[in-house]
């Protein structure tokens, strides 16, 4: 094989035999190249993949039908929140009149409850009542939506069902039941009304005030309040024991329940061992008057 040289013709460069015969009777070897910059605009210019891209960018054209569906769902979604901002507003005032209630009530924790302060804390139950009657309102124009903004004020009638029983009992010594709770607060419509679990989870949350009420009122020589409680904690953990309960906010709230019960028990047995009297002297103490 004789010696090749390449020669620069047209922008292309060609292997060039010095001899006749080779270029009569081609060599495998001999062969066109082509710039590196003129290939690669070739291949990109004749890329399948870019004529698919852009034939799929111009030709198609949106789905009317796909349009339709989610301009609903963007019209459902500005209503749903247009609602939920309704409701959390009188949430909100709810909440305000809750506090102002609970002030009143933990002066009673301080002091042997009167009816001055019972009826402070009282006086706000008109104001809830008036607020639950607003929430139905805005819940009337969408009928079967109750459950699903329900969340919004769950927490808030949780904690009213809590004061509301424990005024109850610090006034008659009994449980407020389900139904007399409804027509305080007027949560007794078709569709709007007071849900049992919040119910069940506020009376769990009266009695972790329990305990804390029982060591005040036995240190201002109240020896009788233990055993009161007592009777009426077992009671009411007796009942909760009925209930099929799962593992959830509910369970959790009645666990809670057997140590308040715990805490009651060993201050009743404490005021008992001691010999302490409803009048606040020990039983010693008496006999000794008596003997004298």
């Amino acid at each position: 094989m004789q010696y090749m040289k390449p020669a620069l013709r047209n922008g292309r460069y060609t292997l060039i035999s010095s001899s006749l015969s080779n270029t009569l009777n081609p060599n495998p070897f001999i062969f066109f190249l082509t710039s590196p910059f003129h290939t690669l605009q070739t291949f990109r210019s004749q890329s399948p993949i870019s004529c698919f891209s852009s034939s799929m960018a111009f030709s198609s054209a949106p789905d009317p039908s796909l349009e339709k569906q989610f301009g609903e769902f963007r019209t459902h979604l500005e209503q749903s929140g247009t609602l939920r901002d309704r409701i959390r507003t009188v949430v909100s005032e709810i909440e305000s009149t809750t506090r102002l209630m609970y002030a009143s009530i933990l002066l009673v924790h301080h002091s042997r409850p009167t009816p001055e302060l019972l009826e402070k804390a009282k006086s706000q139950i008109d104001v809830l009542k008036e607020k639950y009657k607003q929430l139905a309102d805005i819940l009337g124009g969408y009928p079967g939506q109750y459950y699903r903004y329900h969340g919004d004020w769950k927490s808030e009638t949780q904690t009213v069902v809590s004061m509301l029983t424990f005024v109850h009992w610090l006034e008659t010594g009994k449980l407020l039941e389900h139904k007399e709770a409804e027509e305080m607060l007027g949560l007794n419509g078709p569709e709007f009304n007071l849900d049992v679990e919040d119910y069940l989870v506020g009376v769990c949350f009266m009695s972790n005030e329990l305990p804390r009420y029982v060591v005040n009122q036995v240190t201002a020589g109240d020896y009788d309040c233990p055993r009161n409680v007592l009777k009426f904690l077992t009671e009411l953990h007796a009942a909760f024991r009925m209930l099929n309960l799962r593992n959830d906010l509910l369970r959790r709230k009645f666990d809670g329940m057997k140590y308040d019960l715990r805490k009651v028990e060993e201050v009743y047995y404490d005021v008992k061992i001691r010999g302490l009297t409803p009048n606040g002297e020990s039983v010693a103490d008496q006999g000794i008057k008596g003997q004298s």
